[in-house]
C-alpha cells in the first residue's frame, strides 16, 4: 500500500508541476503586495473632497463605477468594476492621468492573472492543479514519519512535516475560496439597501465620512449594494456600503488567510515562507525522481553490457 502511495504521489506531482511552479512563484511575489502596501499608506492623506475632485475632471461623463486606489503608487484607478479594469490612472498628487499603471502595479497584475488563470482563462486547470496539490500533501503525510537526513530526500521530508500546517493551509483555502466557503454565517451579512443603487460619487462621500480614504484598496459594487476594502492594522477589512454609512462584513477568513493580509508584515512573511516552501518541495521531488530514473536506467543499461 504504501509504495502505492509512493506512486501516486510522485506521479501527482509530476503531472500538475509547471501549473504549481506557476501558482507558488507567482504567490510569492504576491506575498509582498500586502506589506508593500501597508508601508506606503500615509495617514491622512486622501480624503473624500480630492477623490470627488479627482474622479470629476477625469470622469465627467460619470461612467466609473469603481475606484482603487495603490498607496504606492500614489495613483487611483477609475474603472468598470474588479481591480479597476483597464480604467483611467490618474496620479493622486498631481491630479493628471498617467498613461497606464505603474511597473510595480503592472508585474502585480500581470502575477494575479498567472495565479488565478494563467492568463489564457484556464482557471479549471489552476483549480484541479490547487486540488492535485492538497492530495499530494495528504499522501505525503500518508507515506510515515519522516527520516531526517543530510539528503536531498532528507530535506524533502524535513521541509514537508516541519510546515505541515501552512503548506496543506494554502491550497485548501484557495478551493474554499472557489467554492464560495467564508465560514461567514448568513445572518451577519447586511442586505442592499432599499431604494436606487448607490452612486460611486455618493460611496465616496460616505466612504470618506467613516474611513480614512488613505487606507482603501478599492471602492465598488459587488453583490448589488456598495462594497469598500480597507488597511486596517494589518488586516484587509471589508465594509458595505449604504447611505447609512459604513458596516464591517464578516471575515472570509479562506480569503484573509490565502491572501496573507490579515496580519500585515507577518502574515505576508508567511505567505513567503510557504511559497518558498513549495517551490523548494517541488524543485527536490523532481530532482529524486529524475536521479532515480537516471540510476534505474543506468542499471539497466549495466545489466545488458553485462550479458
Amino acid at each position: 500500500m504504501k509504495l502505492l502511495i509512493r506512486k501516486i504521489h510522485r506521479w501527482l506531482a509530476i503531472v500538475f508541476a509547471l501549473p504549481l511552479l506557476v501558482a507558488f512563484a507567482t504567490a510569492l511575489l504576491l506575498s509582498f503586495e500586502p506589506w508593500i502596501v501597508e508601508r506606503a499608506i500615509q495617514p491622512g492623506s486622501l480624503d473624500a473632497a480630492k477623490v470627488r475632485t479627482l474622479v470629476a475632471a477625469h470622469d465627467p461623463a460619470g461612467q466609473a463605477r469603481a475606484v482603487v486606489f495603490r498607496s504606492y503608487d500614489r495613483t487611483i484607478t477609475l474603472g468598470s468594476g474588479r481591480g479597476g479594469g483597464a480604467g483611467t490612472v490618474v496620479d493622486v498628487d498631481s491630479g493628471k492621468a498617467r498613461a497606464g499603471p505603474s511597473p510595480l502595479a503592472r508585474t502585480f497584475g500581470i502575477a494575479r492573472g498567472l495565479h488565478e488563470t494563467l492568463l489564457v482563462d484556464a482557471r479549471w486547470l489552476v483549480v484541479a492543479s490547487t486540488g492535485a496539490m492538497v492530495v499530494i500533501v495528504l499522501l505525503g503525510t500518508l507515506m510515515g514519519w519522516p527520516r531526517i537526513t543530510a539528503t536531498v530526500s532528507g530535506w524533502h521530508q524535513a521541509f514537508a512535516w516541519g510546515l505541515l500546517p501552512l503548506i496543506v493551509l494554502s491550497p485548501l483555502t484557495a478551493l474554499l475560496m472557489w467554492a464560495g466557503i467564508t465560514f461567514a454565517t448568513p445572518a451577519e451579512t447586511p442586505r442592499a439597501s432599499p431604494g436606487p443603487p448607490m452612486t460611486l460619487a455618493e460611496g465616496i462621500d460616505v466612504a470618506g465620512r467613516d474611513r480614512d480614504l488613505s487606507s482603501l484598496v478599492w471602492l465598488r459594487p459587488q453583490g448589488g449594494r456598495l462594497m469598500a476594502r480597507f488597511v486596517e492594522e494589518g488586516e484587509y477589512r471589508l465594509y458595505a456600503v449604504s447611505r447609512e454609512g459604513t458596516r464591517a462584513m464578516p471575515r472570509n477568513w479562506p480569503r484573509l488567510w490565502h491572501e496573507g493580509n490579515f496580519a500585515g508584515a507577518w502574515s505576508a512573511a508567511m505567505n513567503v515562507v510557504v511559497s518558498l516552501a513549495v517551490i523548494g518541495l517541488l524543485g527536490t521531488g523532481l530532482w529524486i525522481w529524475l536521479r532515480r530514473r537516471l540510476r534505474m536506467r543506468a542499471q539497466r543499461l549495466g545489466k545488458r553490457a553485462a550479458a
